[in-house]
């Protein structure tokens, strides 16, 4: 890969759906009011598909000083600082990626990626304002930078500017990006409008193009769960399970199922075990105190 395409902002890659799901006891009929809250949780996801996965190894001795060896031989070139700083970024050392993208800038103010890649280290650092500016700078610049029309719409969406987001990711998509977030985010927002089948369409997209993410099967699950298919609800909060064990959401998911059918018992485990995982996670709460009396 080019140094100047170094992208600190991409995606991951998702595996296949598990097909099989567990046979059904008796279906209770939740309000239509706990599916709205599950959805909306759905849109604010624990694990965010726009922050960064911290890798310590991206930012060991060793493979800073060879990034800083090509650097040191070639001090004017902003690719060199680019790359640096996606590897800093992906270390969470921001302070040190933020300095070596502003270096890259200076000498290049037409650095695109580098625009980007600052904006996301922005995004982590809970500096939304600066981010979505550089996501802004990136796209006066490049018109058909996909990564950018992402990384804007998850600042628009997570500020509740949804029209505004839902036109990035359709932008993104317009563009044929490979990036399964683009899908993945405006199938959240099609949840949030109630138009669940357009909804799943976009999680699936975006299952066949980002390996190993349990975000996209979260909020595919969550609109069969609105469109009473449960069987294929449970199917994906399970494959979210597999693919990660560490996220509330998924459990209380689960959970969900489980109340639906009428297992009280099987239903309150699981969303203990949500909140366990984050005691401050609401629909983890809501479902306990519900099933907490039929254990």
């Amino acid at each position: 890969m080019a140094a100047k395409n170094a992208v600190l902002d991409r995606g991951t890659e998702i595996s296949g759906l598990l097909t099989q799901a567990s046979p059904f006891r008796r279906k209770t009929t939740l309000p239509a009011a706990l599916i709205a809250l599950l959805a909306l949780a759905g849109c604010s996801t624990t694990t965010s598909t726009d922050m960064i996965t911290v890798d310590r190894a991206q930012g060991s001795q060793e493979n800073i000083s060879s990034l800083s060896s090509v650097i040191n031989s070639s001090p004017q070139d902003p690719e060199g600082y680019n790359v640096r700083g996606t590897a800093y970024g992906r270390a969470g050392e921001f302070s040190r990626a933020l300095e070596d993208f502003n270096r890259a800038i200076q000498l290049n103010p037409q650095f695109y990626q580098a625009y980007a890649n600052r904006a996301l280290v922005y995004r982590n650092m809970g500096k939304p304002v600066e981010a979505a500016n550089d996501y802004n700078r990136s796209l006066q610049i490049n018109p058909n930078y996909d990564v950018a029309y992402i990384g804007r719409g998850n600042i628009y969406r997570q500020a509740g500017r949804t029209n505004e987001a839902f036109n990035d990711f359709n932008k993104a998509i317009q563009l044929e990006t490979t990036d399964g977030r683009a899908w993945h985010n405006r199938g959240l927002i099609y949840q949030l409008r109630g138009q669940h089948a357009q909804a799943i369409d976009d999680f699936s997209k975006a299952i066949s193009l980002s390996a190993n993410s349990p975000e996209p099967y979260n909020g595919r699950g969550i609109s069969y769960v609105a469109l009473n298919d449960d069987d294929n609800a449970f199917a994906d909060f399970n494959r979210a399970i597999e693919l990660n064990d560490k996220l509330a959401e998924s459990w209380a998911n689960q959970a969900l199922v489980y109340e639906r059918r009428g297992d009280k018992a099987r239903a309150y485990k699981s969303y203990s075990h949500a909140m366990r995982l984050d005691p401050n996670y609401k629909p983890a709460q809501d479902g306990a105190a519900r099933t907490r009396a039929n254990t």
